[in-house]
């Protein structure tokens, strides 16, 4: 479902389970790996990459549809993991290598730096069409990194952005040929894996420690 690779001092993260999508099993491995990562010591970046159409298509919303039950814990751990991923303690890359739509999307916004694929796919947070509004922590996340104007775009159009329009938007950084997203991911992450991880730990905090805090009030320490 999530694989974790070893390049250097990076460590790759495989996501390939269709679309991608968060439901207990997936929610509940990503928490899995994030402890197993905070707990690395000494050099390190991290990279995460989906898989063949797919970076991610979100919630599980037809799975929700069969088990409504488990949407309320599915949902708050999504909200747990970004308020992590934004604080991970060592810089971490989004390799988009397809299409990120809502909460696909949201989680880019959790990393310090996007590549996204040149040809194919599209970055996009559709829940105006869908009828369901973002959660506080939805919208803190998204906020929390994207140009107002782009946010503000996204959120309220539902917009599909290509790659050359969302980096123009300044949603991602970097625009590159499929073959090239993952390598170009990969080479941004290993620049930074030997920087101070303390001290990025510490600035991650100053810079995102309110938004953590909406996402899981216990992240606020």
């Amino acid at each position: 479902m999530i694989e974790i690779e070893t390049v250097g001092d990076v460590r790759v993260l495989r996501w390939a389970d269709g679309e991608n999508r968060y439901h207990s099993a997936s929610v509940r491995r990503w928490h899995e790996i994030l402890d197993e990562l905070e707990a690395v010591q000494g050099p390190l970046a991290l990279v995460l990459v989906g898989d063949g159409k797919f970076f991610s298509n979100g919630l599980d919303l037809d799975g929700f549809a069969t088990d409504p039950e488990s949407a309320g814990a599915v949902v708050d751990g999504v909200h747990r993991l970004f308020g992590r991923m934004v604080l991970f303690p060592a810089y971490t890359v989004a390799a988009i290598n397809g299409h990120a739509f809502a909460g696909g999307a949201m989680l880019t916004c959790a990393f310090d730096t996007r590549v996204m694929r040149s040809d194919r796919g599209y970055w996009c947070l559709p829940e105006v069409d869908l009828g369901l509004p973002l959660t506080e922590p939805m919208h803190a996340i998204v906020t929390a990194r994207l140009p107002r104007a782009a946010a503000f775009d996204a959120i309220m159009t539902g917009r599909r952005f290509t790659a050359d329009e969302a980096l123009a938007a300044g949603i991602v950084e970097h625009v590159v040929p499929e073959a090239d997203v993952l390598s170009k991911a990969i080479e941004l992450a290993a620049v930074m894996a030997p920087k101070d991880r303390n001290v990025i730990k510490v600035h991650k905090r100053q810079l995102f420690g309110a938004t953590a805090a909406i996402c899981d009030p216990s992240l606020d320490h």
